[in-house]
Order: structure tokens, then C-alpha cells, then sequence
């Protein structure tokens, strides 16, 4: 299906027109100073696709309600609605294809950017079976979609900002055809004005606006004077759907209206006699109304000193609950289980100050040693069960503090008769990424005469304990590469 709408007349009398299916695809700009005769463009647009595609209009003046007489839109005044109750109507327009006008007249600034966000949203995320093609018009975008932070709160301004760019940048697979409209280009979102690619540029008189719309136009800086001296209704249109060079089109009439309009002259009344002073005076006479209160009298210097030297009264604090004896102590070794989990890399020192406050806040109060702390971490990190493994960690107290977790990794996996942690799993205990360092680190502990290395034929390595006498099964040091090296092998 094609149709083709007739925008206006070229300055030599020809009809220029817009095809609306390639609109659907490629979007449009609309940039007009205030009485350009922008939304006058959008009215003759809105009016002339009314039975040829579903429409939506986010109208921040309220200038686009009366379409809903001559051709059915649904007119939602959304100071009426609350957020959730705009999104599902967006929703079921999308569904029964309906042309809604959302009114936003009753709502501040920031108000109408989290409305229309919901709205647009709600729009963007229809699911598939809904994805009609639908006309969006934003009249106002610079309101939506700022090109800075303004007085508005942000979130307020970010959440609008992103409905914008989807329904510009994202919309077109979802049936979401843009149609933006603004009176400042410099005040739009570059990311969203760049993604339209027709343009109807209407007068403008600011060098910057007239900038921006030339290079959008492809024209030369003595060439974007022409901006300057357009008519009233009188735009340069360029685009897929509307003409492969600029060219001149004054927008032709519509059948519907604004509830407001231009400000006419109209004769005053009464024309030549001024209003007479009763007229205006009449119950000036009137008793005023009361006066406001007097404010309290402001306190003296010597009022607040004195009101700072007495003392604050006392208030009771509720004692914290306090955990002790075993409770206490299964907290606490809950908690270090924890942070052992989750630390990564950082030193145990660092974590100290973290795991009291922890036990504090789950009622486990009073100070615990750091070398206790240091024993509950590796012991955690190493996922030593509830056995007694007194005698290990007393081994792992003649070590640095860093050596503890790996040395009791590797005499965990000796009393079960495990296979040998590998070199990337005592690096993770160890706190580091290097293999090479796990390495040097157990062939130190083993010149202390803690554990016992040995290294078979095959490159199978099994660790011993003397001092406990406990032997972990072979395991490979490096699997990766061993696991390669028996792929190849089977291969051959």
C-alpha cells in the first residue's frame, strides 16, 4: 500500500507531496521559530494520513484535542491519570491500533517528561503481535529530548531522554514511525535529531539554530540565510519522502483548528471612552483582609549562647541485642565464610575492620584477636569442615599470613585423600592470578619442612604432610595442558 499526502505548493505552483510509506521508514524533523507555522505543518500532516495509518500525538499545549472531533482520536488529558494508567492505555492503543492524542496542557514541565516517557515506553515495549505501524508525533521534542540538563530533575530528564531515542533511533522495526517537532534545534538532542532523515525547516532567526538546520539541509553558511527569510507557513523540505534537493513548500490549509490561535487585533470596547473610575474602583472600599501575623521576635546573641551551654536533654537508646557463647560464635563464622567467598584479592588486614563491624550488626559484639580472625578466614577459604584441624593451623601459624589458605587447601585435600590442588586453584587461595607464584609458593613452605613435593614420571604431583601424616592422592599441577596434550595424544 502506498499513498502520498499533499503537503503544499513549490513557489511555482506545483504540488509537493509526502509519501507516507517511506515516512513510516525514515522519520522526520520538523524546526520552526514560535509562529513559524510548525503546527499548522503538523495538522495538515496529521490530517491528511488520518485514515491511512494509526496516529499518536504527545501534545504538550493541548493544540491537537480537536482532531478527535472531525476524526476519532482518542483525546486523554493526562493530569487526569495517574503514570501506571497512561502506560496500559498506550499498551491497548497499540493493541486495538486506536489514534490517541495525550494532552499533557494540565502538567509542569517535569511532570509531562515522566508522562511521556511512560507513554513512548509503553509504545517501545509492545509486544510483537502489536507491532503496527503507528504515526508518533512529538510536538515540543526539545522538551523531551534536551540537549543539556536543565531545571528539571534528572532522573526526570534521563528517562525521557531514553524514550526519545528509542522511539528515533530503535522504533522503525517496531512499527514506531518519529515525527518530531521544535521551535530550537540547538536545544534537541543531537543523537536524536540525527536520526531523521526528512527535514521540514521553518523560519528561524538564531545563528546557532540556523547552523545546525543548514548542515542538516546540506547547505553552505551563505545559503542558510535563505532560513531567515522564510514566510509564515513557508518551509525548505529535503528527504527520501519528500524531495531529493531543498525546495520551498508553503503547507496548505487544514480543516481543523487549535482551540487557541494567533493573537488577533480586535477594536477595544466602547471605542473612544476610556472606563470610567467607578468602573474600575468599584469595591476598592471593601474592609482589606486581616493582617498576616507578626513573626517571632528574633532571639539575641545572649539568648542562643545560653541555649547552647545548657545540655541536651538525655534520651534513652535501646540496647543492641547481644549474642554470646556459641551463638556468637557461629555468627562470626558465618561471617568470615562469607567475606572469604567475596574478597577476592584484598589482604586479610584490610578485611579486619569490615568483618567486626559485620558481627557486630548481627549481635556478635566484643573484639576477637586478628591472629583468630586471620585462622577463620584461611580456614574458610580453604573449606576446612567441622573436623578438628587444631594441629594444621597450628602448622599455618609459622607461615606468612598470605600462605595460610593454600597450605590448608593442600591438607584438607591431603586428610580426604583428594588428588592435588592444582597451581590455578592455590593461586586463588594465594590471592594472586599467577600460577608460576602458586608454584614458588609451595616449593617455599616445602623448605620449611611442612610438606613433602614429589613430581612423577608421568607429571602427576602428590603433596605430604610429615607432621601430620597425611598425603594428598596425584593430581596434575597444570590440567589444561595436560588435558591438551592427551587430546593430541588420542588423535595420534
Amino acid at each position: 500500500m502506498t499513498a502520498e499526502i499533499e503537503m503544499g505548493a513549490d513557489k511555482a505552483g506545483r504540488a509537493v507531496a509526502l509519501d507516507l510509506e517511506e515516512l513510516l521508514a525514515t522519520r522526520l524533523l520538523v524546526q520552526g521559530n514560535s509562529g513559524s507555522g510548525k503546527s499548522h505543518l503538523l495538522r495538515r500532516l496529521l490530517e491528511g494520513s488520518a485514515g491511512l495509518v494509526q496516529q499518536v500525538i504527545v501534545d504538550p499545549e493541548g493544540d491537537f484535542v480537536t482532531l478527535s472531533d472531525a476524526f476519532g482520536h482518542v483525546s486523554v488529558d493526562a493530569a487526569d491519570h495517574s503514570l501506571a494508567e497512561v502506560t496500559r492505555l498506550a499498551a491497548r492503543a497499540r493493541e486495538h491500533r486506536a489514534s490517541v492524542v495525550l494532552n499533557l496542557d494540565g502538567l509542569d514541565a517535569e511532570d509531562q517528561m515522566r508522562c511521556a516517557a511512560a507513554f513512548l515506553s509503553s509504545l517501545f515495549d509492545a509486544p510483537r503481535d502489536h507491532w503496527y505501524p503507528v504515526l508518533v508525533v512529538v510536538d515540543e521534542a526539545q522538551l523531551f529530548a534536551p540537549a543539556s540538563a536543565g531545571e528539571v530533575a534528572d532522573d526526570a530528564r534521563r528517562v525521557s531522554l531514553t524514550a526519545m531515542t528509542n522511539l528515533m533511533c530503535r522504533g522503525r522495526k517496531r512499527g514506531l514511525a518519529g515525527v518530531i517537532a521544535t521551535q530550537r534545534l540547538a536545544k534537541l538532542a543531537k543523537n536524536v535529531a540525527a536520526e531523521a532523515s526528512n527535514f521540514l525547516m521553518g523560519r528561524t532567526f538564531l545563528d546557532i539554530d540556523m547552523a545546525r538546520a543548514a548542515d542538516l539541509l546540506g547547505m553552505d553558511r551563505r545559503q542558510a540565510d535563505a532560513i531567515r527569510d522564510l514566510a509564515r507557513g513557508e518551509f525548505l523540505a529535503l528527504g527520501p519522502a519528500l524531495s531529493r534537493r531543498p525546495v520551498s513548500v508553503r503547507i496548505g490549509p487544514v480543516a481543523t483548528a487549535a482551540r487557541s490561535g494567533s493573537p488577533k487585533l480586535i477594536p477595544l470596547p466602547t471605542a473612544g471612552e476610556p472606563p470610567s473610575r467607578e468602573q474600575l474602583l468599584d469595591g476598592a472600599d471593601d474592609a482589606p483582609p486581616p493582617p498576616p501575623p507578626p513573626a517571632p521576635p528574633r532571639p539575641t546573641v545572649t539568648d542562643l549562647m545560653r541555649s547552647l551551654a545548657q545540655p541536651a536533654p538525655a534520651v534513652a537508646v535501646p540496647e543492641a541485642p547481644v549474642l554470646d557463647g556459641a551463638a556468637a560464635e557461629a555468627v562470626r563464622a558465618e561471617v568470615a565464610a562469607a567475606m572469604a567467598a567475596e574478597r577476592g584479592r584484598v589482604p586479610a588486614a584490610r578485611l579486619f575492620a569490615d568483618y567486626e563491624l559485620r558481627c557486630r550488626m548481627r549481635g556478635a559484639a566484643g573484639a576477637e584477636p586478628f591472629e583468630r580472625f586471620q585462622r577463620r578466614l584461611a580456614a574458610a577459604a580453604a573449606g576446612l569442615d567441622d573436623r578438628d584441624w587444631d594441629a594444621a593451623l597450628d602448622l599455618a601459624a609459622s607461615l606468612p599470613d598470605e600462605m595460610w589458605a593454600p597450605f590448608l587447601g593442600v591438607a584438607r585435600a591431603a586428610r580426604d585423600g583428594a588428588p592435588c590442588p592444582d597451581d590455578a586453584t592455590l593461586a586463588d587461595l594465594y590471592g594472586t592470578s599467577s600460577p608460576r607464584r602458586a608454584r614458588r609458593m609451595l616449593d617455599e613452605v616445602a623448605e620449611r619442612g611442612l610438606l613433602v613435593v614429589r613430581v612423577d614420571m608421568t607429571g602427576m604431583r602428590t603433596v605430604g604432610l610429615p607432621h601430620l601424616g597425611w598425603t594428598t592422592a596425584p593430581g596434575l599441577p597444570e590440567p589444561a595442558k595436560e588435558t591438551a596434550r592427551g587430546r593430541r595424544a588420542g588423535r595420534g
